[in-house]
């Protein structure tokens, strides 16, 4: 039986305000959890108003507090925005509070347009290509203090959670090989490139002590209503919704 789960970017409806959006959140990962879903994850973006999801671990820690077995995790984490060794202690901090039940998705994309990525770097250096880097620096925050190490991650350290890598091209596939680790492909980002982006995970996987084999997680956008008419409504408020987050993109990327 393949596991479902839920990725939450916790939107924030038309006349309502972030604090609705939580709440929405919060109730959906209560009902989540009794129907059976594997994961709830949470998502991390920026300088968005219709979505209210800039702070995952925050609300990952709100959520596996108000439910009791499902997993909770990031959908992920935007690494160029923040120091590895602050997500090894954040990270560390819900592992620690929740223990087996918290993952770590990485994702190599700001999450947002590039004026507010500036805002977010954390270092002047701070830079998408260094995305391999700063995943195994990373992981090497989780992996069993050694003698003589002088920077540690407390509490992170020697605590096995979960790291996925996200990915919605054939550059991130390429990376959860190399690393072995789990991969998880936005497909309702870019479905044309989803099975070239699997074929490549599965090719070039390296065993490693975290994974022995490939494994792969697909996002798709699904919508549910009791009606068919209803279901293309919503499907349609979506639509408009993606298209006027593209809008607003490209205007502020303009000069």
């Amino acid at each position: 039986m393949i596991p479902f789960s839920i990725l939450d970017l916790a939107p924030v409806a038309v006349g309502q305000a972030p604090a609705d959006a939580f709440r929405n959140s919060l109730d959906l990962a209560r009902h989540a959890e009794g129907w059976g879903y594997h994961r709830y994850w949470l998502a991390e973006h920026h300088n968005m108003p219709a979505i209210a999801s800039s702070a995952p671990d925050i609300m990952i820690g709100q959520i596996a507090a108000q439910t009791r077995h499902i997993r909770v995790g990031s959908g992920g984490v935007m690494l160029p925005n923040h120091a590895p060794l602050v997500i090894a202690e954040q990270f560390g901090t819900l592992e620690s509070l929740f223990p087996g039940r918290i993952d770590l998705g990485l994702g190599r994309a700001p999450g947002t347009d590039q004026l507010t990525a500036h805002a977010l770097r954390r270092t002047l250096a701070g830079d998408v290509d260094r995305f391999p880097n700063d995943v195994m620096e990373l992981m090497d925050y989780f992996a069993p203090v050694q003698p003589g190490q002088r920077v540690r991650a407390v509490p992170g350290a020697g605590l096995e959670i979960p790291i996925w890598i996200l990915g919605s091209s054939t550059y991130g596939a390429q990376v959860a090989a190399h690393f072995g680790l789990p991969f998880a492909f936005a497909s309702h980002f870019a479905p044309e490139q989803m099975m070239q982006a699997i074929h490549l995970y599965r090719q070039g996987f390296k065993p490693s002590a975290r994974l022995q084999s490939s494994y792969v997680m697909l996002g798709f956008n699904v919508l549910a209503a009791e009606t068919d008419e209803e279901a293309r409504y919503l499907a349609s408020s979506s639509q408009r919704s993606y298209l006027n987050r593209v809008r607003g993109l490209r205007l502020q990327m303009e000069p």
